[in-house]
């Protein structure tokens, strides 16, 4: 049964690749890639029904499955010269030889196999294993780099194509590898690779009709992967040369030589490829003879703005300044050196060892806000061209290990410079360098000079709240300043009344009181003598603020039974006084003021005049802003106080107002807890 199963798997399967091969020949296929694609398919085809019995001789299927796996090469590699031509394609197409040489290697140990006698055919059997298993872990690696070279949008039908070579030379692997440890490939799994082939058929017939373009790009990161998957089947042909040659030449303690010279390779090979130094000089010399440029712009630039943009709470930014612009250029430390006064002084540093004690005077300031440019140091060392260069750089960065200088430039103005250490492999700065370093300067200068504006900001704003808080104060002081006239012209005609000398003396300890209140708030630690919520009675709330102001202006109150609100007492005592206030140096001398409390579910507290008024512009827009004031010499602060404190408690503040005919504010608070019913009714 399994004997049918591969001879009618296979014969499904080159029926298959036969009509895609047919409908693709319909279709009259023009370039490269189409042509070697159906060359391919035909060639499959061909495979199928030799390994269906047709072919014959055991020799041609295995050359025919040289021949399938050489044509399948060859379209991939058409697929890859339809990219952009590069030094990196270069490297490909080396790649592409080296594991086409395999298969045709293993094509041609096929044929000696088939040539020689029956003793030496099972070693050379196992040597085309090997060869076979070699050829489809290159196949496969150059499968992945093809999936991932694609551009996007071509990648729909690459990927189909992707999928069905994955399969086919992952079950060639799997046959090869089991033929190399058992002497032979179990019948089950070429039973299995029947019905593999059979199904990839289709996936490639939709990929034909989705295959559009097919244009190739190769990224710098998978070229590094192929180019060291390369390296790994050299090493592992080279080691199967090396460990047969032993096996010829080392007589009875081969096998102990081939285990030391293996152990030995791989561990001197681990040593060398772990050397920070050696994978410099590795990359620095791919880059400069396979690469077209230096650097990968895109990923280095993912990796600078990875490295900037840390969350809060990781490395301070002025050392991620420096990290970013080291990475760069593979510099194992840096420096920030910061502006400080005319000079430069010495910043953050990241992995600098022993950082100056002074950085720099004005002349390197100067030189590097004028000219901008990056100085390599080691030009300077050498007595470069550049006296003014050489005369700014100071001794003790010449003294140093240091390689550059990038001056930190943002919007004309020097934000400081970065010093960098002599990267693993030494080597003068060149185009790229500069061009790169120039342009990461920029970025990190604009950074540094968005740090310092937000702290300046910052600072701005403390400023900003202690003058807020002072005029307030002041605000207050003139009530006080007012209060106390008021007095002190009273005091000379009732001196002699104890009922006045008595209200005298509660009003100036109310007000000292009031002033050492206004002391406590000028600190931003204290907030004075505010109090937690608590249920106030505004009936005497009212009366006390009245007591104070009854002899300055007539004042009328209008107080509801129980009339009670969750409040702070002080706080609710200044506000009233702004209200107050404002309402009395808006009315005239014989307008009085009437002040009218509520409680229930809704307290109340209503200031009216009969005064000026204000018009509803000014209600709308300027009333409730800070220093805008309808009155001559007024700091327009009262209105704005009034609001912010009812607020602090839960309430508010409204107003209606009308030119000529008074002002009526109504200041709503939270209600007590605890209300009964009929009161709330």
């Amino acid at each position: 049964m399994i004997a049918g199963v591969i001879l009618w798997g296979h014969a499904l399967a080159a029926l298959l690749f036969a009509g895609v091969a047919l409908s693709l020949l319909r279709e009259r296929p023009s370039g490269l890639p189409r042509l070697t694609m159906m060359a391919a398919l035909g060639g499959t085809a061909l495979w199928g029904l030799a390994v269906a019995g047709i072919g014959g001789a055991e020799v041609v299927t295995r050359l025919a499955e040289s021949g399938r796996d050489l044509a399948w090469l060859a379209f991939m590699f058409a697929l890859v010269r339809r990219g952009p031509a590069d030094a990196r394609r270069r490297a490909v197409s080396l790649i592409y030889g080296a594991v086409m040489l395999v298969v045709v290697a293993g094509g041609a140990l096929a044929v000696a196999q088939a040539a020689i006698g029956r003793d030496a055919a099972a070693d050379l059997g196992a040597a085309r294993a090997l060869f076979r298993a070699v050829a489809a872990i290159g196949a496969l690696v150059l499968v992945q780099h093809l999936h991932g070279a694609v551009v996007p949008r071509a990648r729909a039908g690459v990927r189909l194509v992707v999928i069905a070579l994955a399969a086919m030379w992952g079950v060639d692997l799997m046959l090869a590898a089991t033929a190399y440890a058992a002497g032979g490939a179990p019948q089950p799994l070429l039973a299995a690779r029947g019905i593999v082939m059979a199904l990839t058929a289709p996936i490639l017939a939709v990929a034909v009709q989705r295959g559009g373009d097919w244009t190739l790009h190769l990224s710098r990161t998978v070229a590094w992967q192929t180019l060291s998957a390369a390296a790994t089947i050299l090493y592992a042909v080279a080691m199967l040369l090396a460990i047969s040659a032993i096996a010829t030449l080392g007589g009875d303690h081969a096998r102990l030589l081939q285990t030391a010279f293996v152990f030995g390779t791989t561990a001197a090979g681990l040593t060398m490829l772990s050397s920070p130094r050696v994978k410099a000089w590795t990359k620095i010399k791919l880059a400069k003879h396979v690469f077209a440029h230096r650097y990968d712009y895109r990923a280095e630039w993912m990796r600078f703005t990875d490295t900037l943009g840390q969350p809060e709470g990781a490395t301070p930014l002025a050392e991620r300044i420096v990290k970013a612009v080291a990475d760069l250029t593979d510099s194992p430390a840096g420096l920030l050196l910061v502006p400080e006064g005319a000079g430069l002084g010495i910043g953050a540093g990241w992995r600098w060892a022993h950082p100056p004690a002074q950085g720099s005077d004005e002349m390197l300031a100067a030189y590097l806000a004028a000219s901008g440019r990056i100085i390599e140091l080691d030009a300077v060392r050498g007595e470069g061209n550049n006296p003014a260069e050489r005369a700014s750089v100071p001794a003790w960065m010449l003294a140093s290990d240091a390689w550059a200088l990038v001056p930190l430039v943002h919007l004309g103005k020097l934000a400081g410079a970065i010093l960098l250490a002599r990267p693993p492999i030494d080597r003068a700065l060149d185009w790229e360098d500069f061009d790169l370093l120039r342009v990461a300067g920029r970025q990190v200068a604009s950074y540094l000079a968005e740090a310092r504006a937000q702290e300046a900001l910052a600072e701005a704003e403390r400023f900003d709240e202690f003058n807020r808080r002072f005029a307030f104060i002041l605000h207050d002081i003139k009530n006080l300043v007012s209060q106390l006239t008021l007095t002190a012209r009273n005091a000379e005609r009732h001196a002699e009344n104890p009922a006045f000398r008595a209200d005298m003396i509660a009003t100036l300890k109310d007000s000292a009181g009031r002033m050492n209140d206004l002391l406590a708030r000028l600190s931003q630690h204290h907030s004075g003598r505010a109090e937690e919520p608590s249920v106030v009675d505004l009936a005497d709330v009212a009366e006390r603020v009245i007591r104070q102001r009854r002899r300055q202006h007539p004042i009328t109150l209008t107080c509801a039974p129980h009339a009670t609100a969750l409040a702070d007492p002080a706080r609710l005592e200044q506000l009233l006084a702004h209200l107050l206030q404002n309402a009395i140096e808006a009315s005239g001398p014989d307008q009085p003021v009437e002040i009218s409390v509520a409680g229930g579910a809704r307290p109340t507290l209503i200031v009216a005049d009969s005064g000026c008024g204000m018009s509803p512009a000014f209600v709308r827009e300027q009333l409730f802003k800070p220093f805008v004031s309808s009155k001559p010499g007024g700091f327009g602060i009262g209105a704005f106080e009034a609001r912010q404190l009812a607020e602090a408690m839960g309430g508010g503040v409204a107003v209606t107002s009308r030119e000529g005919a008074g002002t009526r504010f109504v200041v709503t608070l939270a209600p007590a807890p605890n209300m009964p019913v009929e009161q709330a009714a």
